[in-house]
């Protein structure tokens, strides 16, 4: 079976710590739905039209199970949290299996 995957882009983060109530629930939320954080605040090279700014990458054992997780009521919660204004390009991508 294909996992899945949460990819977020970050644009532009103009105050990290506006993000505080966002991760003290997506965290959680994430982890009680099987995800597994591959990268956060590591180290980008960006090429082409990329950009150097924060990913994040979480990993589910299926695209169902990720696409399950942004849909759940914990996560749902923690969307709320985000702060106005706050840009992101968030996708729920297929593994190959």
């Amino acid at each position: 079976m294909a996992k899945g995957y949460w990819v977020s882009v970050y644009p532009a983060i103009s105050d990290p710590e506006m993000l505080t109530d966002y991760n003290k629930l997506a965290g959680p939320a994430v982890r009680a739905a099987g995800g597994r954080v591959l990268s956060n605040f590591g180290r980008v090279v960006a090429h082409e039209a990329g950009i150097t700014q924060r990913v994040v990458l979480i990993e589910f054992d299926s695209f169902e199970q990720a696409a399950a997780a942004y849909e759940s009521e914990a996560y749902q919660k923690a969307l709320v949290a985000l702060p106005d204004g706050f840009e992101r390009d968030f996708r729920i991508v297929e593994g190959i299996d």
